[in-house]
């Protein structure tokens, strides 16, 4: 039997490529109908903007309109107020660009197309100005015009003709999600009987790389077409208690480790009825009776507690975290599925619990970024003025949008690499269509057929990840030659001069970028690996509460951002050992033992306070690169914080911070047995006063 050969052209890839050549096309058409200078950037605008998932196209083009608006005001107010001294103007134009590319990369959601394009279009529309102020409000006004013909045509085509939802893909995806989640939890609860694990790193790291993207995938759900629209206040409440699983199911595979051939049999036929239950099974009496059953089996906490019964108990909570959040998923994933306006009301709650900061932010390295923009402008601008070029100011255009497109990556030098050499590689097709094709041409239907075999193809090849760079840049090689024709000066001098330009502008940020912004993927990974340490450290010594949600979701963004860095770092000795899991389990309990901490009024406190001490202060040794394990004397610290947590009255907050104490003891020290406190020493106990 025959395998059937795979299709060179897919129907999903065909169809974006049409509607992606009919929103170009009707662009073009408006623009040419309005008697707009430049109608081809409308035509460039429409493919910039268009995407497969209609929803996603809309989100973005409302932060593209309004970065638009923003840049053409900024080059409105800068120009006429510079135009005496064009080295001031090119200054302040690049500072723009450099302050609106620093915003836009501390805001990882699509927002941050507002601020990028805020400042690249200030380069687009103030460049070219420089020499010829006197018009910048009429060159303004059309650009503006022509970028919001063509967001506007790409949004109504691809929101209109058999638009691609965002929700039915986000769905897929949660599912698939947390069918990796529940077979995960299975493969950990049956770590007693796996001394291996079957759950490694690269399984963690690609459910915190997924739940990050469901995330981000989220954030255009608004603006989406199908009625899961209506449920993003369900689907984001689904993906935060998702969120929670990967440490916690870290934290019970641990827990299993350390109390393997030590376990009661009733907890052991409790973690088979929970196996079961995971994977869809019927248990009797369903979650109800499996938090029962872990309430009756918790041991209660005493004076004469050690670090096995403490352990046993943080197992045990955990397990119990274990099926609320299960069971949370299945509740909100049949709401979602119902389409229901409204929660019930233990769900409700869950909608609410939102923390703000969920992604990781690198300040540092966005201000860096933005200063290479700056100085990749700058380069060009000197060379500019100097030599009296008269294509300069496209170069100083192109140096600009270059710095910003790819300035989200560690090493943004590949992908303008790939756009630089695609770019030459455009020429003779771009050459061909302005000099022999399109002279030839009267009237616009006459256009549209001549650019439909070129343009239809490409779009194919844009529509697919792989090519998506290549084609991109080929397309937007032949469009930025066609836009001569606007100006009138569509012959070979003016063809070569242009295409020039452009080559310099994007060798020039591939220069800059090579010199003072390129980093590596192990040199990312540290920073990532000591963001994480800090923010322990600086937790440990936090003065009020610590946000429920903020350091989790932070952290958990850091796992999914550290794997494909890890992956392309090969064998580096010092990050061999890094697991940023552990990292978010040891913040995780950190924290918890910090809000215990307030509502404790016994003698315990000052221990846990002292303990909290010299954890902050291993932390923030390792984010100062000073890198080891943890002091010896911590240990003593922790054996005399449980002693005195032990004899504390009973409280929640006290048997909160036992079970913390226990996560942190096994997170800092886990080859430790568990030996108990010793009660001679001095240091453990105090005396409890009424």
């Amino acid at each position: 039997m025959k395998t059937p050969a795979p299709k060179l052209v897919s129907l999903n890839e065909a169809l974006f490529s049409v509607k992606a050549f009919a929103a170009a096309m009707a662009a073009l058409y408006i623009a040419f109908s309005m008697g707009l200078p430049r109608p081809f950037w409308a035509m460039a605008t429409a493919y910039i903007v268009s995407g497969p998932l209609s929803g996603a196209v809309r989100s973005k083009a409302v932060f593209r309109v309004a970065g638009t608006a923003l840049g053409c005001a900024g080059a409105i107010a800068l120009v006429p107020a510079l135009a005496d001294s064009p080295e001031l103007l090119t200054l302040a134009l690049g500072l723009w660009v450099a302050v609106c590319l620093f915003i836009s990369l501390l805001d990882r959601t699509p927002r941050s197309y507002l601020f990028m394009l805020a400042g690249y279009t200030i380069g687009l529309i103030g460049f070219p100005a420089v020499t010829d102020p006197s018009t910048i409000f009429d060159t303004g006004l059309a650009r503006v015009e022509e970028i919001l013909i063509g967001i506007l045509c790409a949004t109504v085509v691809h929101s209109v003709v058999f638009p691609q939802s965002v929700g039915p893909a986000l769905l897929g995806r949660l599912d698939a999600t947390l069918r990796d989640a529940e077979r995960w939890t299975r493969e950990a609860l049956s770590r007693e009987t796996a001394p291996e694990g079957a759950a490694n790193a690269r399984e963690r790291q690609k459910l915190a790389r997924d739940i990050t993207e469901l995330r981000v995938m989220a954030t255009h759900l608004p603006y989406d077409t199908s009625d899961v629209r209506w449920m993003t206040r369900a689907v984001r409440a689904m993906q935060d208690r998702m969120a929670y699983l990967l440490p916690l199911t870290a934290g019970i595979e641990d827990r299993l480790d350390a109390l393997r051939g030590q376990l009661p049999a009733e907890v052991s036929a409790l973690l088979a009825d929970l196996d079961r239950w995971v994977a869809g099974d019927d248990v009797e009496g369903g979650a109800d009776r499996l938090r029962a059953e872990i309430a009756r089996l918790s041991p209660a906490i005493g004076a004469d507690t050690g670090w096995k019964e403490a352990t046993l108990l943080n197992l045990l909570t955990r397990l119990r975290s274990l099926v609320d959040i299960h069971q949370d998923c299945r509740d909100l994933r049949a709401h979602i599925r119902d389409g229901k306006s409204s929660l019930p009301e233990r769900l409700d709650p869950l909608t609410r619990r939102r923390s703000r900061d969920v992604f990781h932010l690198d300040a540092g390295m966005a201000l860096w970024s933005g200063f290479a923009a700056l100085l990749g402008i700058a380069v060009v601008c000197a060379f500019w003025i100097g030599t009296g070029w008269s294509s300069g100011s496209a170069a100083a255009m192109m140096t600009a949008v270059f710095c910003c497109f790819f300035a989200s990556l560690d090493d943004p030098a590949p992908g303008i690499r790939l756009f630089l050499v695609f770019t030459l590689l455009s020429v003779p097709l771009a050459a061909f269509y302005l000099l022999v094709v399109l002279p030839s041409f009267d009237s616009f239907p006459m256009l549209v057929l001549g650019l439909a075999p070129t343009f239809l193809t490409l779009g194919v090849f844009v529509a697919r990840p792989a090519t998506m760079g290549k084609a991109m840049a080929l397309l937007m090689g032949v469009v930025g030659s066609l836009s001569l024709l606007d100006l009138g000066t569509g012959d070979f001098a003016s063809f070569l001069n242009s295409n020039v330009a452009q080559v310099v502008g994007i060798a020039t940020a591939l220069l800059v970028t090579q010199l003072c912004r390129s980093v590596g993927a192990a040199w990312s990974a540290r920073r990532l690996l000591r963001a994480g340490w800090s923010e322990i450290a600086a937790m440990t010594a936090a003065r009020s509460g610590i946000p429920v949600g903020s350091f989790e979701n932070r952290m958990l963004d850091r796992v999914g951002l550290l794997s494909s860095r890890l992956a392309l770092a090969g064998p580096q000795q010092d990050l061999a050992a890094a697991d940023a899991v552990n990292d978010l389990r040891v913040g995780l309990n950190v924290a918890e033992l910090q809000r215990a901490r307030r509502a404790l009024g016994g003698p315990a406190a000052p221990h846990v306070a002292r303990l909290l001490g010299a954890v902050g202060q291993h932390f923030r040794g390792l984010s100062s690169r000073r890198l080891g394990t943890p002091p010896a004397e911590v240990l003593p610290m922790m054996d005399a914080a449980l002693s005195n947590l032990s004899a504390e009255p009973r409280s929640a907050e006290r048997d909160r911070a036992v079970i913390a104490l226990a996560g942190l003891r096994r997170a800092l020290f886990p080859h430790l047995t568990f030996a108990a406190p010793d009660p001679s020493s001095e240091s453990l106990r105090e005396p409890v006063t009424a």
